[in-house]
């Protein structure tokens, strides 16, 4: 019983049921058969609501088709340092170009990277969605 439910493609509304659902609950047959979104906890703390979403889906909390990009400009990305072994003569190239662009060569290192990350990411995306 439980598989027949699952494998459903609709329901028929019959005009009993149809009113019942405007008048008690003030929703559409349509509202009725779309999937429910599950209500998102209150959290106590940030460490409760990182583990939280670690292991849940938010697509069962969240329509994200109906949501509002973010944009948060003066917020600064996190930065860690690392160690990194380049061979010299790379080295010395990278310094060179930087000098030509009148960057730090670490920066000129960054944007590099950046760009590559950007093409890859890119090249991910099936095309026409993006």
């Amino acid at each position: 019983m439980r598989q027949a439910i699952y494998n459903s493609q609709g329901f028929e509304w019959d005009d009993g049921n149809s009113e019942k659902n405007w008048l008690l609950h003030e929703v559409t047959d349509g509202e009725c058969e779309q999937e429910q979104l599950k209500e998102i906890p209150r959290f106590t703390n940030e460490d409760e609501e990182r583990e939280f979403w670690a292991s849940h889906d938010s697509t069962e909390y969240v329509d994200w088709d109906k949501a509002d990009l973010a944009v948060f400009p003066q917020l600064k990305p996190t930065t860690k340092s690392i160690s990194l072994r380049l061979p010299l003569p790379m080295l010395n190239e990278i310094r060179l170009l930087a000098n030509k662009r009148d960057v730090p060569y670490q920066s000129l290192i960054k944007m590099f990277l950046h760009e590559r990350i950007d093409q890859e990411l890119r090249r991910d995306i099936p095309k026409g969605t993006a």
